[in-house]
């Protein structure tokens, strides 16, 4: 499914890995990963659980620091540069839904939403609260303003936290399992929400998923990560690994709903 913001093969990755190496304390997670992402692409880290895709997220939003190796953010080396820097950097650039969409309980979806604005910007209150719902607007949220967090569904959480995530206009959108813990209904309707934020507002999306449904109707590129080898084992969108690649862990992987399918599996 492609962008019509998309980059041509030939022009620069917007956000890219370089031999990049990751750990905690002696224990390496991910080792010599490379890959591009590609301006106006959903890209997608994909793999098995405890193979790293999350940590792979923390390094690429600056929240891990690398053992080796690289992150560029537009040619920039994005942990090469200062605090000041890093923190310049994401807060202009990078959007962040976290898996559990990590709203503020005391305050309500719209004080969520205004609180980077408050934290980043000038704007006046009545500024910041036109951009409010206008944010929420986007995703569908505007009537819950006034809502608590507590009192939305576990769909309506991740759309106020996506709201939240566009508050200061950000080229790239990362995902942290944004399908998690929601029915295949509404996690349906949080994939065509991404694609439409990808093809409306020229954003990049970076995804970390397993779960199959979702990658197939969303992502056109993507990394596949071992948990054995702790390495990148293949690179594609997750439809071209299904159809043409030959490893067997990543055909087990892509393929694993239809063998559940023929076997009466789970």
């Amino acid at each position: 499914m492609s962008s019509p913001h998309a980059t041509s093969p030939n022009e620069p990755a917007l956000l890219a890995a370089r031999d990049l190496t990751l750990a905690f304390g002696p224990k390496v997670i991910q080792h010599d990963l490379s890959f591009d992402v590609r301006r106006g692409s959903i890209f997608a880290v994909m793999g098995g659980s405890g193979c790293g895709k999350s940590t792979v997220l923390k390094s690429m939003i600056g929240l891990l620091p690398p053992r080796t190796g690289h992150v560029m953010v537009d040619g920039e080396d994005y942990w090469a540069g200062s605090e000041q820097r890093r923190t310049e950097i994401g807060r202009r650039r990078f959007g962040v839904l976290f898996q559990n969409s990590a709203l503020w309980s005391g305050l309500t979806v719209g004080m969520n939403v205004a609180l980077p604005m408050q934290m980043f910007t000038r704007l006046d209150e009545d500024s910041i609260r036109r951009l409010v719902m206008l944010k929420l607007s986007l995703v569908g949220m505007e009537h819950a303003v006034d809502l608590l967090p507590a009192e939305l569904s576990g769909g309506m959480r991740k759309r106020a936290g996506l709201a939240r995530a566009l508050a200061l206009d950000p080229d790239i959108l990362f995902f942290d399992e944004p399908s998690a813990g929601l029915d295949p209904i509404t996690s349906r309707r949080l994939d065509d929400l991404i694609v439409n934020l990808r093809d409306g507002l020229g954003a990049t999306i970076v995804i970390v998923s397993h779960e199959l449904p979702s990658l197939f109707a969303i992502a056109d590129d993507g990394v596949f990560l071992d948990a054995q080898t702790k390495t990148a084992i293949a690179h594609g969108s997750p439809s071209s690994l299904r159809d043409t690649c030959a490893d067997p862990q990543v055909q087990a992987f892509m393929r694993r709903e239809q063998l559940d399918a023929n076997t009466g599996g789970p």
